[in-house]
């Protein structure tokens, strides 16, 4: 790590880590310098689902959830940045504290629960940046108190079909209670119909992707496999 890296991971850790997160996103926002010039090198390039990444590193959701900033981190030559999770509407996520660090395994543990400003918040910012190059992925959700959690894809994907280079149908956070039993093959059956169909009615149709939870059974994988080959 350089000087300049341990400097910057110093002042960091002055505040809390949902501070920090914040502090980071406004420094990108406002186009403040935090690193080299990105390199290219076409070894790297990966090409899935008619998507030619640039390099196989990109941002996933979680970090940038409003669309804030997926070009700057694009110009920090991530190959991808997904922005999310977005929720129809905006919701302001489990109490604080809710990110902790682990200094000595250099890891966090993150509680937020899908905090977001909603939909149209971050329609706006997508849709000024349409026509941009880079790849940039939707991360799309259900808010935690919705009477119609799979209308919410549904909705996600019908909205930001347009503006996503990929859409990812996130049903594996913990923190939203209950949103794992969208994995059941019932369920899950339903969901991916009714989010393709939304994405098949949209101007534009990119490729939808499913995030599902790190710890399911063998048998759990099965059924999932067989819905999304259906």
């Amino acid at each position: 790590m350089s000087v300049l890296d341990r400097l910057g991971q110093k002042l960091l850790f002055a505040f809390d880590p949902e501070t920090a997160h914040g502090l980071s996103i406004a420094a990108l926002r406002c186009g403040v310098p935090v690193g080299a010039p990105a390199i290219r090198d076409h070894r790297l390039t990966v090409s899935i689902c008619g998507l030619d990444f640039p390099n196989p590193l990109g941002m996933a959701a979680g970090y940038d959830k409003n669309a804030e900033v997926p070009d700057a981190l694009l110009g920090l030559g991530f190959g991808f940045a997904e922005v999310g999770t977005i929720t129809p509407l905006a919701q302001a996520g489990n109490p604080k504290p809710r990110i902790f660090r682990l200094t000595a395994d250099d890891a966090v543990i993150n509680r937020l629960g899908f905090n977001n400003e909603g939909h149209a918040a971050a329609e706006k910012r997508l849709a000024a940046r349409k026509g941009r190059g880079g790849i940039v992925g939707v991360n799309i959700g259900a808010n935690k108190d919705s009477s119609d959690r799979i209308g919410d894809y549904e909705r996600g994907a019908a909205r930001f079909a347009q503006y996503a280079s990929y859409l990812t149908v996130n049903i594996s956070s913990p923190n939203t209670p209950g949103l794992r039993n969208m994995q059941a093959r019932e369920q899950l059956g339903e969901l991916l119909s009714r989010v393709m169909a939304a994405r098949a009615a949209a101007t534009a149709q990119p490729p939808v992707f499913l995030k599902i939870a790190p710890d399911l059974v063998e048998a759990e994988l099965e059924d999932i496999a067989a819905e999304v080959t259906e």
